[in-house]
């Protein structure tokens, strides 16, 4: 089990921004995956590479950290004890494989710091990042339905069948050592709703919370996103509420609607630009990848403090990001 580093507050991300202006994620898995050959056509989706290749989850992680990550995505967006069973893989073994997502990107973490405090030790004066830390990746209902539902978030489906659903991770995840969780592409008021609550059940554990969007102004199933922000925003356990996964046209104005309504940090990882087909399971249309370096001023004036990439995005944006922001 990997031990969460020890600070004065459960809160992580609250440490990281009192002492610094920005924190930085790291981008896309998947299309990283991919470019490493692996073949994610499952509905598993990348936790398939958990099974046959988890190797290259680490690598992957790494190139997001020596890009200048502040935090890894753990690689169970789809990993789960419904998903796992369905391929034939019992409850414990999935546990197993839920708690290794944690190990993966801590040890990507670990080896890429020892890296960068032995380069520090040659150079004069204080690093200009934090030691990076690991996100535990709660994906939605949806993501386990492997047909866009996501972005969507009609599940038609109860409270308690969410619950009872998204608990077994959430304890593997915890248990594992991930500093924080990442509640995210939520595309329903309901399930933040059951989320959050189930977080309660974990005192010391903070996570953020991430909605995926129809516009601007609103999460996929249609609520406002104001509304979204202001039931959330006394909350003590979320450490941010924004978005991911959608496209940075609508990001700007997203984070002033956040930030009006609530008084928690924005967090954004938008995705590339490009649209997804569920049927097909593939991206069409033209990405803007290349303006996340740009854009990213426009969201910091607008009030983001934890910026990063959703799908297609790469280790070389969030390179450019840290060279942005951290010279």
């Amino acid at each position: 089990m990997i031990q969460r580093e020890q600070t004065n507050d459960i809160n992580v991300i609250q440490r990281i921004l009192h002492e610094y202006p920005l924190m930085i994620l790291d981008g896309a898995l998947a299309t990283e995956l991919e470019q490493h050959g692996c073949d994610l056509d499952d509905p598993l989706w990348s936790a398939r590479v958990l099974l046959e290749n988890p190797d290259v989850i680490v690598q992957v992680h790494a190139d997001y950290f020596r890009a200048g990550a502040d935090c890894a995505i753990t690689s169970s967006y789809q990993a789960t004890v419904e998903g796992f069973r369905k391929r034939g893989i019992g409850e414990q073994a999935a546990l197993e494989l839920i708690r290794k997502t944690v190990e993966l990107a801590a040890k990507a973490r670990d080896d890429v710091w020892a890296e960068v405090r032995n380069t520090a030790d040659h150079v004069d004066g204080p690093l200009r990042r934090p030691r990076p830390i690991v996100a535990g990746s709660v994906g939605p209902y949806g993501a386990y339905l492997a047909d866009g539902s996501e972005y969507v978030g009609h599940y038609g489906v109860s409270d308690e069948t969410l619950a009872a659903f998204h608990r077994p991770r959430i304890a593997a995840l915890v248990e594992a050592g991930a500093d924080v969780l990442a509640l995210e592409t939520i595309p329903s008021l309901q399930e933040a709703r059951v989320l959050v609550e189930l977080l309660k059940e974990f005192p010391e554990t903070s996570a953020w919370l991430s909605f995926s969007l129809k516009d601007g102004t609103s999460i996929s199933e249609g609520t406002p996103l104001e509304v979204c922000a202001q039931a959330f925003g006394s909350e003590p356990q979320l450490a941010a509420i924004g978005l991911n996964c959608a496209p940075m046209e609508v990001v700007t104005e997203a984070i002033g609607i956040l930030r009006s309504s609530s008084d928690k940090p924005v967090i954004v990882y938008p995705n590339s630009g490009e649209t997804y087909d569920a049927e097909t399971k593939t991206w069409s249309g033209q990405g803007s990848c290349g303006s996340m370096k740009d854009a990213s001023e426009q969201w910091v004036a607008a009030g983001a403090r934890i910026i990063g990439g959703c799908c297609r995005t790469t280790p070389h944006q969030i390179s450019e990001l840290a060279r942005k922001w951290r010279g």
